[in-house]
């Protein structure tokens, strides 16, 4: 090959080296101004929905004095297999539309408990200023009840869902083999019980809800079932102040 020649295809192959390079450039500068187009419109998604309140997150709380004056609780019932009381009144709602195994809302019915994620939440209703029971047997097909000194617990079934109930004290067992949160409105749907801000099972009315003595603006499906959450669902009036119940000392 002669000089000019070998100069020749250095130039060329210069040149192609410059084209190459130009065009990374610019799908470098399009990949950049694309991402920031894509995070400009999740932002302003983001912002949409606090607005308008189309997320879950967009849930807050403010306080219970909001409320005004509230019906005192009601005396605690006697204390359950849990250490928990139980209160004297009918149930909400009972079990016999409760799921019986297959999937609800991706949680599935084990046939032992998980203990991953393993954490509790109290729940309380009142319909009309009356109190009423979480029965238990709640995400347990096939229960099997022992009878002990302090009442009935369930101590067997078919299988464990991952949210459940072993004695009618309100206590929700959160019992995954994933850690992740989970709402009242997964736990109802176990149930085979309605909730919505204007329904509770078989109540209808206004729906209050207060977690941990405040008072929850959203859907009360929305509700998470965090550690030791105390949630008292409301529906019609009179409210009720908030009950609480004590963790020390009873394992849960």
């Amino acid at each position: 090959m002669s000089k000019q020649s070998s100069r020749e295809s250095r130039k060329r192959a210069l040149e192609q080296a410059k084209k190459a390079q130009a065009q990374r450039g610019r799908r470098i500068r399009l990949a950049v101004i694309g991402g920031g187009v894509i995070a400009a419109a999740a932002i302003a998604v983001g912002v949409t929905l606090a607005v308008s309140g189309g997320s879950s997150s967009a849930s807050g709380y403010k306080p219970l004095s909001a409320l005004g004056t509230l019906q005192p609780a009601p005396a605690a019932g006697s204390v359950g297999a849990e250490g928990v009381p139980v209160p004297a009144a009918p149930p909400l709602a009972g079990t016999a539309s409760a799921a019986t195994g297959s999937p609800v809302d991706g949680i599935s019915c084990e046939s032992s408990e998980q203990t991953l994620f393993h954490i509790h939440a109290h729940l309380t209703i009142f319909v009309n200023g009356a109190a009423r029971q979480v029965p238990q047997a709640i995400g347990i097909p096939g229960a099997v009840t022992q009878q002990t000194n302090a009442g009935p617990f369930i101590t067997s079934g078919t299988c464990f869902y991952w949210l459940h109930t072993h004695a009618a004290d309100g206590i929700v067992h959160i019992e995954s083999p994933v850690q992740r949160t989970f709402t009242l409105g997964q736990f109802f749907d176990e149930w085979g019980q309605p909730l919505g801000p204007d329904v509770a099972g078989p109540a209808h009315g206004h729906v209050t809800v207060l977690v941990n003595g405040k008072v929850f603006e959203g859907n009360p499906r929305d509700v998470p079932l965090t550690a030791h959450a105390q949630i008292q669902l409301e529906v019609g009036t009179p409210l009720v102040a908030p009950e609480s119940i004590s963790w020390a000392g009873n394992g849960l």
